[in-house]
């Protein structure tokens, strides 16, 4: 591939080496980038049953194929590893401009190994890699941390880091580029488990392209489709910011630790009423949809609070778990999240799991340091967030997770841990949009609306065709399809918004084959079975990790009590066929009845590597 040979750096915290590698010509051919160099050098480089905190966990950063460029909204990045909240696959995705920097740098990703003796930080720039001592930031916040790095290095830095939550290892600590977080799965607290603060970069804008020339008509072309797309005005005006309109009229707006479908004033939370606290607005390198909507509370409790976001999962993490439609406390808990760097998916649920315990008596005032965990009670939600990202009292306990904390606390509390595979579930009720939430069952990584998202129940999406989203196992095959095209698209890495602004489909490939000088990529269908690779050797990648059938699973409330609506569509839903799903699910896939992907369908897919580990 002239001009665009893949590399990657390989950084050893435990003995201070760093080294430049060259992706395998086969791996590229196979994988394309992105994701999928995500997932195959995983599985390679570290044993199964590794402790995620212990030295042998590996840290791979990534960008995608198409980073740094002027193609819009691809420049986002991601990360991979054994995940300490799940003790499987972690992937996470972030955003802002640290995924085109590190491709500006001459890397396509970069595997951290090791584990530093005192804290540490990565400086990359054209000349090369350094580590140097993170004393005077570790302890600080994310922001305080980029800004000190900039002082240090210069305007041109851009970095990725860890607050206190991953220092302290909270099981769901992300890692933090501006404001933009690779938020689920815990990779923040590998970040820390290895005494890593920081990867700062300091470079110009530098790429190499195999057909730069074909690449720059191709780039105008999608420029011109995205104006005329709806969806990416749209977008551009609200972000995510509306998505609860829709949820809430669907009665999908989970409530009350998933027992509800919309909050009971719901119409206070809208789109239209976090307008009015909109100052500002952020976007990720080379996307004009600038869809992160800067809020600031004017005035009372939470005066001052300041926050790129919340986005709807945010909205909802911190709004609905506990019956608030205090938009001034989402604000504030969205800031205090991004500061210390955890997720706020996994951090609203716990706090929702949590005040379930108190109305149940599991947890009592005692138990919460004396704050009093009534619905509606926004104060003690904000206070809760920050006991979790220090790991202060109770919230030592709920920074293990709802899966953990329920087993230390006991009293039948997992009947309300509502994860799957130990991952959290986000913000869209699995009962009322059944694939969707077939989707949080069977994706590799856990509760994860981003592993297939199920736009044909959410916005009436048509692609591949029309669902009823109270149906079962007949949408097997629409799952299927979500997650391969998910996967498909972050080899780019695509945002997932962007993959519904009409150019995908037929500049996509065109553009990979540009970038690498490699024709097959053209091939949607190609595409497709790189997808397909990939989805089987994250399965494999679990499997021997332990997990089987019994894992892709509901918290027991999705298949044993009605959805409450209060007055939506829906109200009585349960998942009632899980076991037909995973059956046709299964046989689509070419996987095994206990849900590993069989020797056939593996020598199909030409994924020789993990046939070792299939008996």
């Amino acid at each position: 591939m002239p001009g665009s040979k893949p590399r990657f750096l390989r950084i050893n915290l435990s003995t201070g080496e760093t080294k430049t590698e060259t992706v395998d010509e086969q791996v590229t051919k196979d994988f394309i980038g992105g994701r999928g160099y995500g997932i195959s050098y995983l599985y390679r480089e570290i044993a199964p049953n590794v402790e995620p905190y212990g030295e042998d966990n590996k840290l791979i950063v990534l960008n995608g194929v198409l980073a740094g460029t002027a193609v819009q909204a691809v420049s986002r990045w991601m990360v991979f590893t054994k995940s300490p909240l799940t003790d499987g696959l972690a992937r996470s995705v972030a955003g802002a401009d640290f995924g085109a920097w590190l491709k500006f740098v001459g890397y396509d990703f970069i595997i951290i190994e090791g584990k530093s003796e005192k804290p540490v930080y990565i400086h990359l720039t054209p000349d090369g890699c350094q580590i140097h001592d993170a004393s005077p930031i570790w302890g600080k916040d994310t922001q305080v941390t980029q800004g000190w790095l900039t002082e240090r290095h210069g305007k041109e830095t851009r970095a990725a880091c860890i607050g206190p939550a991953g220092e302290r290892l909270v099981r769901y600590a992300a890692i933090v580029s501006a404001r933009r977080t690779a938020g689920r799965c815990g990779t923040g607290a590998v970040m820390g488990s290895k005494n890593l603060k920081a990867v700062a970069i300091t470079t110009k804008r530098n790429l190499q392209l195999h057909d730069p020339e074909t690449f720059k008509t191709l780039a105008k072309k999608q420029v011109a489709l995205i104006r005329e797309s709806k969806a990416f005005q749209h977008h551009k005006e609200m972000g995510t910011t509306g998505t609860q309109d829709v949820t809430s009229d669907l009665g999908i707006f989970p409530t009350k630790n998933f027992r509800y479908g919309r909050l009971t004033d719901y119409e206070k939370i809208l789109g239209g009423e976090y307008r009015k606290f909109r100052i500002g607005e952020f976007g990720c390198y080379s996307c004009a949809a600038k869809c992160g909507k800067i809020h600031r509370v004017p005035d009372g409790p939470y005066e001052g609070a300041l926050s790129e976001g919340p986005e709807y999962e945010t909205i909802w993490a911190f709004s609905a778990p506990v019956e608030t439609s205090y938009i001034q406390a989402s604000i504030a808990a969205d800031q205090i999240c991004d500061d210390l760097g955890m997720d706020t998916i996994s951090a609203g649920s716990c706090i929702g799991f949590a005040y379930e315990l108190y109305e149940k008596g599991i947890l009592t005032k005692k138990d919460t340091d004396g704050l009093e965990l009534t619905y509606g009670n926004h104060s003690a939600m904000v206070a809760l967030v920050k006991k979790i990202g220090l790991r202060e009292g109770i919230g030592d306990i709920l920074a293990e997770g709802t899966r953990r904390a329920a087993e230390k606390l006991g009293k039948g509390s997992d009947e309300y841990a509502m994860h799957v595979k130990g991952l959290e579930l986000p913000a869209y009720e699995p009962r009322g949009a059944k694939s969707q939430g077939f989707n949080y069952a069977t994706s590799n990584i856990g509760g994860s609306h981003c592993y297939g998202y199920a736009r044909q129940e959410i916005f009436g999406a048509t692609d591949p065709r029309e669902v009823d989203r109270f149906a079962e196992e007949e949408n097997a095959d629409i799952v299927v399809f979500n997650q391969n095209e998910t996967a498909m698209r972050e080899v780019g890495i695509v945002c997932s918004f962007a993959s519904g602004w009409g150019w995908m489909p037929t500049l996509f490939g065109k553009m990979l084959a540009a970038v690498t000088g490699i024709e097959q990529f053209e091939d949607h269908e190609y595409l497709r079975t790189v997808a397909e690779r990939i989805i089987n050797l994250e399965r494999a990648f679990i499997v021997r990790e332990g997990f089987t059938r019994k894992d892709d699973t509901f918290p027991i409330r999705i298949t044993n009590e009605p959805l409450l609506t209060r007055g939506a569509p829906g109200d009585g839903q349960v998942v009632r066929n899980l076991d037909r799903f995973l059956d046709r699910y299964y046989r689509i896939r070419g996987w095994t009845e206990q849900g590993a992907p069989s020797r056939q369908k593996l020598n199909e897919l030409g994924i020789d590597v993990v046939l070792k580990d299939k008996t």
